[in-house]
C-alpha cells in the first residue's frame, strides 16, 4: 500500500490479521522492505499485523535530493508521520542495519509510540561510539563508511562492472537471485545516491542525541558480522534502562533477516511476549 506523509509517498507492505497487534519493520542498506519476507510469516501465524516500510530514499515517491534531507531527525520524523497516517498509536518496532539506527532513535525520543524494540545488527549509537573509541578492530570494520560518504566515487565503485562490488557486499544474503533482488533496484537512477545519503548526512551530533532507551529492548547480533564487532554489541546494554536482552546468532553474517529469519522471528516473538 502507499502512505502519504510529510509531502512524500511511502511504500508499505502490510500483512497478517487485520485486527492483529501492529509491528513496524524498518529495513537497512542497501535493501528494502522485502528483506522481511522470510520473517513475517512466523509473526503472522501468532496473530501479529506487520507493516514493512520502504524508507526515505528507497520509496520512489520519497526520494529528496539534498544530503541534509537524510539526517537522523528526518528519518525519525518519517516514521512518526507514517504511524500517524496508518492510525497506529503504538507498535512493536523492529529495525535492521540503518533501520535499527532509526529504531533506536525512535524508541529513545518517542517511547510512548513504541511497545518494544528489537534492533538487529546495528547497536545503539553510543555503543558504536564506545567501540570506535576503544576497539581498533571496530575502526577497521567501519572503514567502508569513508568511501560511502564520498559523493560520486562511492557510486562509481559500487556500480562498476554491473555492480560487482555492491553484489559482493550483499554476498551474505543468500543465492544470486536474492543478491539481485537487492542490487538491481540500486542500479536505477538516483537510487544508490539516495541510499548513500544516509551515510553522508550522518553526524556525530545527531547520533549523540540518541539518548538511553527505556522501552523493553532486544538487540540481535551475529558473531560473523564483518561490520559490527563484539565490543559494540556488548556495549549496548549500558544504553537501555528498560528490560534488555542480547541475542547472539552464531555463524551468521550481517544479513540476519535473510540468513537466519527463523532465529530472528523467535527473538522478536520472545521480546513481544505477553505485551502483545
Amino acid at each position: 500500500m502507499r502512505v502519504d506523509a510529510r509531502g512524500f509517498t511511502f511504500e508499505v507492505t502490510v500483512g497478517g490479521p487485520p485486527d492483529g497487534v501492529p509491528v513496524l519493520l524498518l529495513h537497512g542498506f542497501p535493501q528494502h522492505s522485502g528483506e522481511w519476507d522470510d520473517v513475517v510469516p512466523t509473526l503472522h501465524a501468532v496473530g501479529l499485523r506487520t507493516y514493512a516500510l520502504d524508507q526515505r530514499g528507497y520509496s520512489l515517491g520519497a526520494r529528496p535530493t539534498a544530503v541534509a534531507d537524510y539526517r537522523v531527525p528526518e528519518l525519525v520524523s518519517d516514521v512518526m508521520a507514517v504511524l500517524d497516517a496508518l492510525g497506529l498509536d503504538a507498535v512493536h518496532l523492529v529495525g535492521h542495519d540503518w533501520g535499527a539506527m532509526v529504531a533506536w532513535a525512535v524508541a529513545a525520543r518517542h517511547p510512548e509510540r513504541v511497545r518494544t524494540l528489537t534492533a538487529v545488527s546495528v547497536p545503539h549509537p553510543s555503543a558504536m561510539a564506545h567501540a570506535l573509541a576503544n576497539d581498533g578492530r571496530q575502526k577497521l570494520r567501519s572503514s567502508y563508511i569513508t568511501l560511502f560518504r564520498k559523493p560520486g566515487k562511492a557510486e562509481r565503485v559500487l556500480l562498476a562492472w554491473h555492480a560487482t562490488a555492491l553484489r559482493m557486499l550483499l554476498g551474505g544474503v543468500g543465492d544470486t537471485s536474492r543478491v539481485n533482488r537487492y542490487a538491481d533496484p540500486m542500479r536505477e537512477p538516483r537510487a544508490l545516491t539516495a541510499a548513500l545519503n544516509w551515510y553522508r548526512a550522518m553526524s556525530r551530533a545527531d547520533l549523540a542525541g540518541v539518548g538511553p532507551v527505556a522501552v523493553p529492548t532486544t538487540y540481535v547480533w551475529s558473531d560473523k558480522d564483518v561490520a559490527i564487532g563484539r565490543t559494540a554489541a556488548e556495549a549496548c546494554a549500558a544504553n537501555v534502562t528498560g528490560d534488555y536482552r542480547l541475542v547472539q546468532v552464531p555463524g551468521v553474517s550481517h544479513w540476519i533477516p535473510d540468513a537466519a529469519p527463523g532465529a530472528l522471528a523467535e527473538a522478536i516473538l520472545a521480546r513481544v511476549g505477553g505485551t502483545a
